[in-house]
């Protein structure tokens, strides 16, 4: 899927305002019943069920019932509402507490697992998600929050901060280029029409030929099950990045 967004494309000093909650111009006469909150909400829900493509102001408007004149009241564009949609998914895995309780950290190892999974979790709910350059984020409460549930979990892992910060880069990387291959995948399906068990077994007569012919003796020992979909290859991959950390962790605390 190529990218067809990048987050802070729009006026980023009113996106900020109107994630932060400085934003919100008040109105004269009676509370209206379009919010910025039911625009944004409404503006995931389409994305999900039909791509981000298909966020537009006026298609907006028209599932919310409301002119789109009215929408442009409460954001500017459609660029900063991206900036909006983002962030309002990435805080679904909740926001840490003002002051975290050292205490009830589960270890580095399990903070990273745990926000790995979740990770890819969004990517599976928001499948729109990796059509999005996000390399430059408008950091709202979702990416804040999140940033910090994850540095209070591996701060105990002796690094520098900017380690720190690079460890979170890794996961994030990998999780990113998991999750846009498993959406492609969806995605190649949907549009062809030709299952996976399909597409495979039109090359199997040819493949079985080259197999064969002793010019790939290796791949020709391969075992039936090593292209099988039984096999977690997110699971073993995350461990085994896990594993390489724990060398470092050992190597800076003494232990290794």
């Amino acid at each position: 899927m190529a990218t067809t967004e990048s987050s802070g494309s729009g006026d980023v000093s009113r996106s900020m305002e109107l994630l932060w909650g400085t934003g919100e111009r008040a109105t004269r006469g009676p509370k209206p019943g379009l919010t910025l909150d039911r625009i944004v909400t409404a503006a995931v829900e389409l994305a999900d069920a039909e791509g981000l493509s298909a966020v537009s102001m006026r298609r907006l408007s028209t599932e919310l019932g409301a002119g789109t004149m009215s929408l442009y009241r409460h954001v500017p564009g459609r660029a900063e509402l991206v900036d909006l949609m983002l962030d309002r998914v990435q805080s679904e895995s909740g926001t840490p507490t003002a002051e975290p309780d050292p205490s009830a950290a589960p270890g580095w190892r399990k903070t990273i697992e745990t926000a790995a999974r979740g990770e890819l979790a969004l990517y599976q709910a928001h499948p729109w998600l990796v059509s999005v350059n996000q390399t430059r984020p408008v950091l709202g409460p979702g990416a804040v929050g999140g940033m910090e549930t994850m540095l209070t979990g591996i701060k105990d892992m002796g690094l520098t901060d900017p380690e720190l910060i690079s460890v979170i880069i890794m996961v994030s990387g990998y999780v990113s280029g998991v999750a846009r291959t498993q959406v492609q995948a969806v995605e190649v399906q949907q549009a062809s029409g030709i299952s996976d068990d399909e597409f495979w077994k039109a090359q199997a007569p040819i493949l079985s030929a080259v197999m064969t012919s002793g010019r790939y003796p290796v791949m020709a020992t391969l075992s039936e099950d090593a292209f099988g979909p039984d096999f977690d290859h997110f699971e073993f991959g995350l461990q085994r990045m896990l594993d390489g950390l724990e060398v470092l962790v050992a190597r800076r605390t003494g232990g290794g």
